[in-house]
């Protein structure tokens, strides 16, 4: 069984606002006794906000502090239309040159996304940066005109794609010049782990990460699970809440977070490579992926192939990703979602379908 949602009006920075908030209120009763601090910051075009707990408050600023000063690195060097050092490679290939030198975090990212590449059968392909910014979505803030369809069907035939590249070391050469890098699908996802990462070498054993509702958690918020809101994708509160464990993280992805309309239809972030277009037909898709390493990753990567597959092919597209735990909201508002994660949803507003 399937129920419809009541759909809202959607402003995407008030929804981040009220999501965080949401979010915060959840963890509050979790905090008492620990020395905490949270910190926000605005990166990868969203709010990321740290929470550390730690038995000093001023040691535990600074470590949340030191996660927000990589996230702004890395927004520097991942950045797919401002200069830098993504920037630079895809102007390279463009060019045709050949074992292109980038930095090793950019080729190992490439290594990973033609990895997920095969995994997700092609829905997942960071190469079709050229539609994403045909479709305006390389400026801060999107909003058309539309673009030509002759413009689309040319970049849909020439299939730029991950297995185009080769990456021998810090070198990169492509097959294909129409290859245009966007790590947009799986930035935030990398900058959960490279967090995580970086507050377990500072001595750091509890703390939440959030990034545009990409999520991960370390350790216990005060011997309990973190507890983090599923949001609806329309508004009108939260889906559930989910406790996370040491090492879990939650991705989802959303027609709300980066979308302009036109006409009364909504073009939203997310294109699929066989097609060129904005998917329709989904709002939203949330996973949850258990500890293991590039969690952060897969839980962003993941939810993008299954956006993609919509409605009647969702499921197969979490099996190939390898997600036990998923949630779809289609465009008619219905919620669907697996067992594994339905076993694990708290405080639903809704009614959830199979």
């Amino acid at each position: 069984m399937a129920v419809r949602l009541a759909p809202a009006p959607a402003l995407r920075l008030a929804r981040l606002a009220s999501a965080a908030a949401m979010l915060l209120c959840l963890l509050a009763s979790s905090l008492a006794g620990a020395a905490e601090a949270r910190v926000a910051s605005y990166v990868f075009g969203t709010i990321a906000r740290v929470t550390v707990l730690g038995a000093d408050a001023d040691a535990a600023r600074d470590d949340a502090s030191a996660v927000l000063r990589e996230f702004d690195r890395m927004h520097r060097d991942l950045h797919a239309w401002k200069p830098g050092a993504l920037v630079d490679l895809n102007a390279a290939i463009a060019r045709g040159e050949r074992g292109i030198r980038t930095t090793r975090e950019i080729a190992a990212l490439i290594v990973g996304a033609q990895r997920l590449e095969a995994l997700s059968d092609g829905a997942f392909d960071p190469a079709i940066g050229r539609l994403v910014a045909l479709w305006s979505f390389h400026r801060d803030t999107p909003g058309g005109p539309l673009p030509d369809a002759s413009e689309i069907a040319r970049l849909v035939r020439a299939r730029p794609r991950m297995s185009d590249l080769r990456v021998e070391g810090d070198r990169v050469t492509s097959a294909n010049p129409l290859v245009q890098l966007d790590f947009g699908g799986y930035a935030k996802g990398y900058a959960l782990d490279r967090a995580a990462m970086l507050l377990r070498d500072r001595g750091v054993s509890r703390a939440l990460v959030d990034v545009g509702g990409n999520v991960m958690a370390l350790g216990t918020a005060d011997g309990r699970p973190w507890r983090v809101a599923v949001e609806a994708p329309r508004g009108g509160g939260i889906l559930g809440t989910i406790e996370l464990h040491d090492g879990e993280a939650m991705g989802t992805s959303g027609d709300y977070r980066r979308y302009y309309e036109i006409g009364g239809r909504r073009y939203s972030h997310i294109i699929d490579p066989r097609t060129g277009e904005p998917v329709a037909g989904v709002e939203s898709v949330t996973v949850l992926v258990p500890k293991q390493s590039g969690a952060g990753i897969l839980s962003d990567a993941a939810s993008k192939p299954i956006f993609i597959a919509g409605r009647d092919g969702w499921r197969e597209a979490a099996r190939r990703m390898g997600i036990a735990n998923a949630l779809l909201v289609d465009a008619d508002g219905a919620v669907h979602v697996t067992a594994a994660l339905r076993a694990r949803l708290r405080d639903a507003g809704v009614a959830l379908g199979e």
